[in-house]
C-alpha cells in the first residue's frame, strides 16, 4: 500500500512540475494569453473516468452521430420564419459553430414549400424534353452512368439577412445569416447530358420542376445551364438527404438557392421563359423609384464575422488576451480575393487573412489575430464595432448598408449583402447593430 501511495504522490508531483513549466512557457509564447492548466485543476491532475472503463463498441452506431456534448449544435427554426406553416418553412445553419468551409449534411440549411418529400429511388424518373433532339426519361441508375464531377459550392437562400433591411431583428448570427451552407457536391453537368441529346438552336431557357407536392418550377437562362449547372445526387461523400432533394436536385453554383430545385423530376427546354406562358412563382424586388427588378440570379459578394458572435461572445476574455477573429466570405459572381476587417464600424479597415482553400462560388474562411483592449474599447475609446467587407475577382466590393438602402430602399426582402456590424460591449457580449454610412 505504501509503495502504491508513493507512486501516486510521485505522479502528482511530476504533473505539478510539468504544468508549472508549461504555464511559464505558454505565457511567454502567447504574450499574455494563458492557456496552461492549474496544478489544482481536477480534470488534469486525476485520471479521467472515461479512461478507466470500457468504451462503447464501435458497432453501437454504424452510422456515426455527434458527441452527446455537442447537442446544442443544431439547425434551428422560429415561428417568425414559418409563415404559419411548418411544412413551408426553413431550418437555419449554426454558422457560428462551423469549422472550415464544409457544412455537415445534418446541419445544412433546409427550405421547403410543401414539406420534405420521401422518394423511392427505384421509382424515380427524370424527364428531359422540349427543344432537344432526343427527349429522354432517365432512371437514377441511368443518370449516374454519365461522367460525374465533384465541386464545392455554397447554396444561399435569397432571403438570407432579408429581415435586417430596416434594422437588426435577431440578435443571433444563426438567424441573421444562417440561411446558407456550403458542401461538396457530386453529380453531372447538364451540358454533358445535352451533348448526347442534342439541343435545338432556338432553345434559350430551361424549366426545372420538382416532384414534391408544391411542384416548384424555376426557369433558368441557357447560358447558365451550359456553364456550370449540375444535377447532383451526392453531398459530402454520401447520398443527398431527403430535405436536400433526395435522390437528385438541381445545383446552380453561386445563384440563389430557390433556383436549385429539389426532388427534381423534369427539365424542359424552351425558346421563352416559362412564366411568359403561364403564371408561376418568381422573386422580384420593388425599388424606391417604383421600378422592379424582374430577375434575381447570382448572390452578390458578402461576408460576416462568425467568431465572436452573440452565440460565441468574449465574456471569458480579458485585456491582453490574444484571440483569433474568424469569418466567412462568399460570392456567387466568382472567387473571394480579399476581406477587410474594421474595429470601429467601417471608418478604418485592416486586411484579414484568407484561410485554407479559396474556391470560386464557395465559402472562404478568413481570420485576424487580435489583442483584446482594455474594456473592449477601440483606440478611439468607443466600444468595438466589428465589421467585415469582402471583394471578389469579378471586381465587386461589398456595399455599406446605406449604399444598399439608397438603391433598394428598406422594403425589400431579397439579396441583402450590405456589410454587417457586431458590437462588443464592456462585458464581452456581442450584439447585432446597424450602421448606415456611405
Amino acid at each position: 500500500m505504501d509503495n502504491k501511495k508513493s507512486e501516486k504522490d510521485l505522479e502528482a508531483s511530476s504533473r505539478r512540475d510539468f504544468f508549472k513549466k508549461t504555464a511559464i512557457m505558454s505565457a511567454v509564447a502567447l504574450s499574455g494569453t494563458s492557456l496552461a492548466a492549474s496544478e489544482d485543476d481536477h480534470a488534469i491532475m486525476h485520471h479521467p473516468k472515461w479512461g478507466q472503463t470500457w468504451g462503447d463498441p464501435i458497432t453501437k452506431n454504424l452510422y456515426g452521430v455527434p458527441s452527446k456534448y455537442e447537442h446544442n449544435v443544431t439547425r434551428r427554426y422560429t415561428k417568425l420564419l414559418a409563415s404559419g406553416n411548418y411544412r413551408a418553412s426553413i431550418a437555419v445553419t449554426p454558422i457560428h459553430e462551423s469549422e472550415g468551409i464544409i457544412t455537415p449534411n445534418g446541419l445544412f440549411f433546409s427550405r421547403a414549400h410543401g414539406g420534405v418529400a420521401h422518394i423511392d429511388p427505384n421509382e424515380f424518373r427524370l424527364m428531359i424534353h422540349g427543344l432537344v433532339e432526343k427527349p429522354i426519361v432517365l432512371t437514377l441508375d441511368q443518370l449516374k452512368r454519365y461522367p460525374s464531377v465533384t465541386r464545392t459550392h455554397f447554396i444561399e437562400c435569397p432571403a438570407n439577412g432579408g429581415q435586417e433591411w430596416r434594422a437588426p431583428q435577431f440578435n443571433s448570427l444563426q438567424f441573421s445569416k444562417g440561411f446558407m451552407s456550403c458542401a461538396q457536391w457530386t453529380g453531372v453537368y447538364i451540358k454533358t447530358i445535352l451533348k448526347d441529346l442534342g439541343l435545338k438552336p432556338e432553345a434559350q431557357w430551361m424549366l426545372a420542376e420538382g416532384s414534391d407536392n408544391s411542384e416548384m418550377g424555376r426557369t433558368v437562362p441557357l447560358d447558365k445551364v451550359l456553364d456550370d449547372a449540375m444535377i447532383v445526387w451526392g453531398q459530402n461523400g454520401e447520398a443527398l438527404r431527403p430535405e436536400q432533394g433526395y435522390p437528385v436536385r438541381l445545383l446552380l453554383p453561386g445563384w440563389e438557392g430557390n433556383l436549385c430545385v429539389k426532388w427534381l423530376k423534369r427539365l424542359e427546354f424552351s425558346d421563352e421563359p416559362w412564366y411568359a406562358k403561364e403564371e408561376t412563382s418568381r422573386y422580384t424586388a420593388l425599388k424606391p423609384s417604383g421600378k422592379a427588378i424582374q430577375h434575381f440570379y447570382a448572390n452578390e459578394v458578402n461576408s460576416t464575422v462568425v467568431k465572436p458572435s452573440p452565440e460565441k461572445p468574449w465574456t471569458d476574455l480579458k485585456e491582453g488576451d490574444v484571440v483569433e477573429i474568424e469569418g466567412l466570405a462568399w460570392s456567387g459572381m466568382g472567387t473571394i480575393t480579399r476581406v477587410d476587417l474594421s474595429f470601429d464600424g467601417g471608418n478604418n479597415y485592416v486586411e484579414a487573412k484568407l484561410k485554407g482553400l479559396v474556391l470560386p462560388k464557395c465559402w472562404t474562411r478568413w481570420s485576424y489575430l487580435y489583442t483584446i483592449p482594455k474594456g473592449f474599447k477601440h483606440t478611439n475609446g468607443k466600444q468595438l464595432l466589428l465589421t467585415s467587407r469582402a471583394m471578389d475577382d469579378a471586381g465587386y466590393i461589398q456595399p455599406t448598408v446605406q449604399q444598399e438602402v439608397d438603391m433598394m430602399g428598406v422594403e425589400s426582402i431579397y439579396h441583402r449583402n450590405g456589410i454587417e456590424t457586431w458590437e462588443v460591449n464592456e462585458k464581452g457580449e456581442v450584439n447585432h447593430v446597424q450602421i448606415r454610412k456611405v
